[in-house]
C-alpha cells in the first residue's frame, strides 16, 4: 500500500484553522452562569492580568487536576470579571453579552487596561 501525503500536517494550516474555530474572541463581553459580566482576555494581556488580579474560581471555571491553564479560546476561555477576579472558564458556562450597560462595560475595560 502506498502512503499518500495530503499536506494536512502543515503547521501554518493548523494554526489558521485554530484561529478560525475560536468560540470567543479577545475583547468579547460575556456573562457567566452566575450573571456576572466580564471580558475575554487577549493572549498578550493574560500574564499581566494574572499577575495583577486574583483567580476567582467561579462556578464553571476550567479545572483539571495536575493541568495548567492553556487558553485556546475554544474550550478554555480566559475572562476578567467585573469584581477584579480572572478565571479560565469553560466555553459552555459563559455566553456573549453584547448588550451590557455602558457603565459596566467601562468599569470592566478600565480593569483590563494595564496600569489601572
Amino acid at each position: 500500500m502506498e502512503y499518500v501525503d495530503f499536506g494536512f500536517r502543515n503547521a501554518e494550516c493548523e494554526r489558521s484553522n485554530v484561529e478560525k474555530k475560536r468560540t470567543f474572541e479577545p475583547g468579547d463581553m460575556i456573562k457567566a452562569l452566575t450573571g456576572q459580566a466580564g471580558i475575554v482576555i487577549a493572549p498578550e494581556a493574560f500574564d499581566d492580568i494574572r499577575a495583577r488580579y486574583r483567580e476567582g474560581r467561579k462556578p464553571g471555571y476550567f479545572f483539571a487536576a495536575g493541568c495548567c491553564h492553556k487558553p485556546d479560546y475554544i474550550g478554555q476561555i480566559p475572562v476578567l470579571f467585573e469584581d477584579g477576579a480572572w478565571d479560565v472558564m469553560r466555553a459552555m458556562n459563559i455566553k456573549r453579552a453584547p448588550d451590557l450597560p455602558d457603565e459596566k462595560k467601562a468599569r470592566i475595560l478600565k480593569l483590563s487596561t494595564p496600569g489601572e
